[in-house]
């Protein structure tokens, strides 16, 4: 009889999380969506795994595709009674957070950015630029706000007011979520003004469960012999033949959001 050199050698599962949250991802971009990690996530829970583990590294971004993405690997987790681990690198913020809280144990490094639990929109006021060159602005709408917060005209107070009230809805749905998934663990502290927090203080809000890397961690739980296979999006031909259109406004937008955390 053979012995099999792998039967007391754990598979543990990596599905990497990495790059900023959109409703699609961009040419040439690391923007990550659910239909994009879908198949990875998928891939990684075929049969029963011991574990599986999360390598998380994003900003943040889309609010509802960090739900879509997190509540598959949720799904999938409890289908399977598998348990869930979540290793943070530099930014687990806003959407990676919320992407972190898919596991069911939350680890960081001492230097990571965490948090963010909030909801941010960002634009800009191009009325006066326009005006200033000649430009004049035709838009034609059935019903009156339709071009809610349209760039080229002045704010008026009543958008704003619209814009603030849909803002505290989709916040409250991420507390809800983080308090769900968390429990009992977070500190009677108030963790949901969209602050961030380095590692170990992370760790004492209970926003994280402590400080740790994924292969030692996974390999103290699981023994020494413990194997590892990392789980990717698969990427399209031209992709990984090195060829992309270029998009220089997604990239700007993509830099941006990784320069409010410093990375």
């Amino acid at each position: 009889m053979v012995r099999n050199p792998f039967s007391k050698r754990p598979l543990v599962p990596v599905i990497r999380l990495e790059g900023v949250i959109g409703a699609s991802a961009r040419p040439g971009g690391s923007a990550i969506n659910d239909s994009v990690v879908a198949s990875a996530i998928e891939r990684a829970f075929r049969g029963k795994p011991p574990a599986v583990a999360l390598q998380i590294n994003s900003p943040g971004g889309s609010p509802v595709q960090s739900a879509l993405i997190a509540a598959r690997i949720r799904r999938l987790a409890d289908e399977k009674g598998v348990r869930v681990y979540a290793f943070c690198e530099d930014v687990a913020a806003s959407g990676g957070y919320w992407l972190a809280t898919a596991a069911d144990e939350i680890y960081v490094d001492a230097g990571s950015i965490v948090g963010s639990i909030g909801v941010i929109t960002a634009t800009f006021g191009l009325h006066e630029f326009i005006a200033r060159h000649g430009i004049e602005r035709r838009v034609y709408t059935a019903g009156e706000d339709k071009s809610i917060l349209d760039p080229f005209r002045p704010e008026r107070e009543r958008d704003i007011v619209r814009l603030k009230q849909l803002q505290q809805d989709l916040h409250g749905i991420f507390i809800d979520h983080v308090k769900t998934r968390r429990g009992a663990r977070l500190a009677d502290a108030d963790l949901f003004t969209g602050d961030i927090f380095i590692g170990g203080r992370a760790v004492e809000l209970g926003l994280a469960d402590g400080i740790a890397h994924l292969v030692p961690k996974m390999k103290a739980l699981f023994g020494d012999k413990t194997r590892f296979k990392v789980s990717k999006p698969k990427r399209g031909l031209l992709s990984r033949l090195g060829v992309a259109a270029p998009d220089l406004i997604g990239a700007v937008e993509d830099r941006a959001a990784w320069a409010r955390f410093g990375v």
